[in-house]
């Protein structure tokens, strides 16, 4: 008859179980701390911008009044000082506040790590600019591919890795609620001149015609944005790819752009003034196109 075989199983006592938990709860209540501001060091390269604004004043009475009540989110540099990962308008605050010290959560995060936290933590704002989205997912996007690794061979698309047999990008696409496509235009933004991008930030200039602008060189948007403010005009999603064009056949010179914009401003005011005659000529859109084949 076989000998019956018995098995050891070890539990782990209910106490203990318990002691875990709440040690690891105190390990995290233990990296909470007040730390001086002046051993903190903004995020460099962060692409949220701190405004002086009503939601500042707002922010600076209560944290007077009731002190910060969430956290802010920093990690140890090798140097002994502290980086800020998210929580700039509470620092920004603390300081208006005259307070010397920030209540923060200290983290363990490699760099490509914080990017991504101080990504996701600035993109649950209400209100976002089309230039901090840009930065924050091409920073973000490029931490990404570090993590990933080289792309695979099959990856026709170098600038993007492959993470878990998902690109990047539609990773990206898919945690922020945006297209693959739509990821590339917001990071196409990163490459216009900083004059320009302030347009599309104060809607100046449409999103889409914004996205062909920076495929031009910066001579020649600094050439473009000199023929827009002496013509008074922002370039159309038609024209702007016109200009895209003209760029990529080599035949893009300042005269081009006058011309673009010069027709484009002479175009809206015959357009208000004959539009309301009911001419049919002017409501077939190729006859306007024989007259203004640098509009359509």
């Amino acid at each position: 008859m076989a000998r019956s075989r018995e098995t050891k199983i070890e539990l782990t006592a209910y106490d203990d179980l318990f002691q875990t938990d709440e040690s690891r709860e105190e390990a995290k209540l233990s990296k909470i701390r007040d730390i001086p501001i002046s051993e903190i060091d903004e995020f460099p390269d962060h692409p949220f911008k701190v405004l002086m604004d009503e939601d500042m004043e707002q922010l600076v009475e209560s944290i007077k009044r009731n002190g910060v009540m969430t956290p802010a989110t920093v990690r140890l540099k090798e140097d002994g000082r502290y980086e800020l990962i998210s929580g700039h308008r509470r620092k920004k605050a603390c300081e208006l506040a005259e307070l010397e010290t920030l209540k923060c959560e200290v983290k363990e995060l490699t760099r490509d790590e914080a990017i991504i936290v101080m990504v996701e933590s600035n993109l649950q704002r209400s209100v976002i600019l089309p230039s901090e989205k840009a930065f924050a997912y091409k920073m973000r996007l490029e931490a990404m591919n570090r993590q990933a690794g080289r792309p695979s061979k099959d990856n026709l698309t170098p600038m993007v890795s492959d993470l878990d047999t998902t690109r990047t990008n539609e990773k990206l696409g898919k945690e922020v609620g945006e297209s693959r496509e739509q990821i590339r235009r917001y990071i196409r933004l990163t490459e216009l001149v900083p004059e320009i991008l302030q347009m599309v930030d104060e809607r100046q200039i449409a999103f889409r015609p914004a996205v062909e602008i920076s495929y031009l060189t910066e001579e020649q948007q600094y050439t473009l944005l000199e023929a827009m403010e002496y013509n008074d005009a922002t370039p159309s999603l038609a024209q702007a790819i016109k200009m895209k064009k003209y760029n990529q056949d080599g035949n893009v010179a300042t005269q081009l752009y006058h011309k673009i914009l010069y027709f484009h401003r002479t175009f809206l005011r015959f357009y208000t003034k004959i539009f309301s005659s009911n001419n049919p000529f002017f409501c077939n859109s190729s006859n306007i196109s024989s007259l203004f084949p640098l509009l359509l």
